[in-house]
């Protein structure tokens, strides 16, 4: 309920913010489109041996990945589901939700720090005369670096839907005296089978475009996916050609996965009840109790310990030299000031673009064109989705060549880069906080006349602050932590904390570089707690657990 100035203001504003976004992506599509070279074809390296070889390996890694990540979440899931009592329950789902907000690189040196040459497990069982039976690099590292990372976000959605089921489905099982089995094939596993779809195609996402991990981990050729072979094609062999080829693929892969995700996922049916107070009495027996406490450890220590690994070599390494260094503090300043501009423009730019579609669906009779605007607002935060970072990286590398040194471009690509990879994640904290903030409110401002600043400074920001908060907090963690732009742009001139960090592992300098990984996994570990609202109580808990 807004007056017809400030609406045909803030539809500007939101065509404005959404041309932007799609004049950038198709202005990289458009470079690697037209990227000609004189006496070569790209539409002959897009056959090439090598290319479907990583394309080939990229699907196997990603369907290995997501089946191993699913495979193991749901026995924790159902743990922590059936004993509510657990000691510590409460900061085990929250130490479920660290990996989502832990850079890749300080992951990935916590992962070698457990399961490396030197790590502690090889050590343990070089102790006990095997010869280094554990490898973290090649398909292996990469399967256990995903796994890492996904099997507790599944583990999490799993236990949000397994702890909506209603409390009446429990009395009816206790009293028909069903056991374990029965209960896991008639109440858990429907509602289980029907969040699958979509977990499995967020996870599959997530692994097909993965580049940091795989960059560190993969060990070589043999092991490398399309977005890793994008950045080896234009930062070592400057070969056009098979980064456009590798390009247009991940296109076609990022566009089949988007359009799978989206048809296959089903409306997951958790029952209906009449309100009754969950209470489940499956999992009390003695071996029922054993069976949950040894899913739940195996999945903390699996969790836990390469962040305590990053934390002890952290401590280990001399934090004092590294502070003192130029040119730490210098990419440390550099990576925050890109941090916080790339988040503030992404959350002032998804603000706009939902404010301008909620503006759009408030006419009563809304025309199929402004239909159509609002769908494109909606579908632009996800644009970035269909094309990763490395490939925008990749057009904008081969568009900006004929105007000299690139690296003059850099800082303003990265944040750009850097504000379209979160725009999907923080879309998704504020479009439902802004409706129900719209519901409450809009009647409210328009009685007091309330529109502009006053209404922004009265009424808006008083309600969206936390939304708003926990939206920049986490944009300016993934900015932080993001190595897929820094990887294409970065030099000497403009150096970032995990590009640096990245420079140090490659050189071997590890003490250093497990020092800067502290430095970097804290920091960001900050924004996302800072961002990250208290649970009160039980119902806000399992909304934690199902986000």
């Amino acid at each position: 309920m807004i007056n017809r100035i400030e609406r045909r203001l803030t539809l500007t504003a939101g065509a404005l913010c959404l041309g932007g976004i799609v004049l950038f992506v198709c202005l990289a599509a458009y470079a690697l489109l037209a990227f000609d070279v004189p006496g070569t074809r790209s539409d002959a390296a897009l056959f090439d041996a090598y290319v479907w070889r990583v394309a080939r390996f990229t699907l196997l890694q990603a369907s290995l990945s997501t089946g191993l990540s699913i495979l193991f979440a749901i026995p924790v899931a159902r743990a922590l589901a059936r004993q509510a009592g657990f000691p510590g329950r409460v900061w085990i789902i929250r130490l479920m939700a660290l990996p989502l907000g832990l850079p890749a690189l300080v992951a990935a040196l916590g992962l070698i720090g457990i399961w490396g040459r030197q790590g502690v497990l090889n050590t343990a069982f070089a102790a006990l005369g095997l010869d280094q039976p554990v490898s973290i690099y090649g398909l292996s590292g990469i399967l256990l670096a995903h796994v890492f990372f996904n099997m507790p976000l599944a583990a999490r959605l799993m236990l949000g839907g397994l702890e909506r089921i209603p409390g009446e489905y429990w009395l009816v099982g206790a009293n028909l005296g069903m056991r374990p089995l029965s209960i896991f094939r008639f109440i858990e596993w429907p509602v289980i089978r029907g969040l699958l779809p979509g977990i499995a195609g967020l996870i599959f996402m997530l692994c097909a475009t993965s580049f940091t991990l795989v960059l560190i981990l993969g060990g070589g050729p043999a092991a490398s996916t399309i977005e890793v072979a994008i950045y080896q094609a234009l930062r070592f062999d400057f070969d056009p050609p098979r980064a456009i080829a590798l390009s247009l693929l991940q296109i076609a892969v990022t566009s089949a996965l988007l359009v799978a995700i989206r048809f296959l996922t089903p409306t997951a049916d958790e029952g209906h009840g009449g309100g009754r107070r969950v209470r489940r009495f499956d999992g009390r027996g003695r071996l029922g109790r054993v069976a949950d406490g040894l899913a739940i450890a195996l999945a903390v220590l699996f969790v836990a310990l390469p962040l305590g690994s990053v934390v002890s070599a952290g401590l280990r390494a001399d934090l004092l030299r590294l502070a003192g260094e130029p040119l730490v503090r210098r990419a440390l300043v550099t990576s925050i000031v890109i941090a916080l501009v790339s988040g503030l423009l992404c959350v002032v730019a998804t603000a706009v673009m939902i404010r301008a579609r909620q503006a759009v669906l408030a006419s009563r009779h809304p025309s199929a064109l402004h239909r159509g605007f609002a769908s494109g607002l909606s579908a632009g935060s996800s644009l970035v989705l269909l094309v990763p970072p490395v490939v925008l990286g990749a057009g904008w590398f081969l568009l900006l060549r004929p105007f000299g040194d690139i690296t003059v471009f850099a800082p303003l690509l990265v944040i750009l880069i850097n504000m379209l990879m979160a725009l999907p994640f923080v879309y998704r904290v504020l479009e439902p906080a802004m409706a129900t903030h719209a519901a409450r409110t809009a009647r409210l401002a328009a009685s007091l006349g309330l529109g502009g600043w006053h209404r922004l400074r009265f009424i808006d920001w008083p309600g969206l602050k936390k939304p708003l908060l926990m939206g920049l907090s986490f944009a300016c963690a993934l900015s932080l932590g993001d190595l897929g732009a820094v990887a294409l742009f970065g030099s000497q001139d403009m150096v970032t904390l995990p590009w640096l960090l990245y420079s140090r592992m490659a050189s071997y300098r590890s003490t250093d570089a497990a020092g800067l990984a502290l430095v970097l996994g804290l920091v960001c570990l900050v924004l996302t707690i800072a961002g990250t609202p208290s649970a009160g109580n039980d119902d806000r808990r399992r909304h934690d657990a199902a986000a």
